[in-house]
């Protein structure tokens, strides 16, 4: 067993918000269409690692709750799918090129952690969050993790 690692997942909440993700419970995290976000998924999430939901595009930006990583890693359906809007034609059931992981609602946060407050937190100066900004999935060190679930007053 691989130790657990952490992740950061962006979604923009008028598309899918944390409290779509507390109704579903588990969901598929499809549409990735970056190389480096998917080999993320693909080649190294295990089953248990904790994600921060991080509502992007919105005011304001924050880590709004938690997930766990729910599945292995298998084939976006919507890549083969010619009406799903993450249709790739490039790609084929004999070579997919994209990857998910299914995920699992763990907690909302009463306190969101705003991107601002992160900036403003020493530790949190290196997070892979500011230096990837146009990534959707970014790796989170465990010192990120527990200063971020302190400041959300959540639980680790």
């Amino acid at each position: 067993m691989s130790e657990r690692r952490y992740w950061l997942m962006k979604s923009e909440p008028d598309a899918f918000s944390i409290d779509d993700m507390e109704k579903v419970g588990v969901e598929p995290w499809d549409g990735i269409r970056n190389y480096t976000a998917r080999n993320f998924m693909r080649d190294e999430m295990n089953i248990g690692d904790g994600i921060f939901f991080y509502h992007s595009n919105a005011k304001p930006m924050a880590i709004v709750g938690t997930m766990e990583v729910a599945s292995e890693p298998y084939d976006d359906p919507t890549q083969f799918d010619p009406k799903a809007k993450y249709f790739d034609p490039k790609s084929s059931k004999d070579n997919p090129k994209w990857q998910l992981v299914d995920v699992k609602f763990v907690q909302k946060f009463e306190n969101p952690v705003t991107r601002e407050a992160m900036k403003e937190e020493p530790e949190l100066a290196d997070m892979e969050l500011f230096r990837l900004a146009r990534l959707s999935i970014t790796p989170v060190r465990e010192s990120e993790w527990k200063k971020i679930l302190e400041m959300a007053g959540a639980a680790y």
